[in-house]
């Protein structure tokens, strides 16, 4: 079931996401964003210092700070995904901008696994990749935000952007392929 279509009130508006919608949308969503965020923090080495709350509570932040609406339950997680892909760059960016120094660290882009505090070069490097994929293929980089930062299912992820399953397997495939090429330079 939709999770905007729980409450009848919200599924014409959530349509707007217009800032008040958001604040009566969380709490039908939370626990689901709990799980996407519980999923990206799983694969952190040594646990890190963002809890699942607080990159769901981050997220939220971003989302109300943006201007995008959404148009139904797919696109709001894709818009979700965007937000803590950018709530996990901007902590790996203060975490280079401390340490300044590093050793080179081995990048997977298994679907359980995510750079941590303790490697936040790795996450600069992936997200460098991921926008420079994007000036080439879009929706690759987009189905790498869904399933990579935003934690979603391949059918979740195919719901958001609009295509198949299959093509998203594909995509996916494709897009860890490209990223591999393009980090190990």
């Amino acid at each position: 079931m939709d999770a905007f279509e729980d409450d009848e009130d919200l599924a014409p508006e959530s349509r707007s996401g217009r800032p008040e919608t958001l604040d009566r949308l969380m709490p039908i969503v939370y626990d689901h964003l709990r799980v996407i965020a519980r999923h990206q923090l799983a694969g952190r080495e040594g646990g890190g210092t963002l809890s699942t709350t607080g990159l769901v509570h981050e997220a939220y932040l971003k989302l109300d700070q943006s201007s995008a609406a959404w148009c139904d339950r797919g696109h709001f997680f894709a818009l979700a995904s965007v937000a803590m892909r950018h709530v996990l760059v901007d902590r790996a960016k203060a975490r280079v901008a401390q340490k300044r120094e590093g050793a080179l660290h081995r990048v997977t882009l298994d679907d359980e696994q995510i750079a941590g505090d303790e490697q936040p070069e790795v996450m600069l490097d992936i997200n460098e990749a991921v926008d420079r994929l994007a000036a080439v293929e879009p929706r690759l980089a987009r189905v790498v935000e869904c399933r990579f930062f935003g934690g979603l299912s391949e059918d979740e992820t195919a719901e958001a952007l609009g295509v198949t399953t299959r093509t998203v397997q594909r995509d996916w495939a494709k897009a860890r392929m490209l990223l591999r090429r393009a980090l190990s330079l």
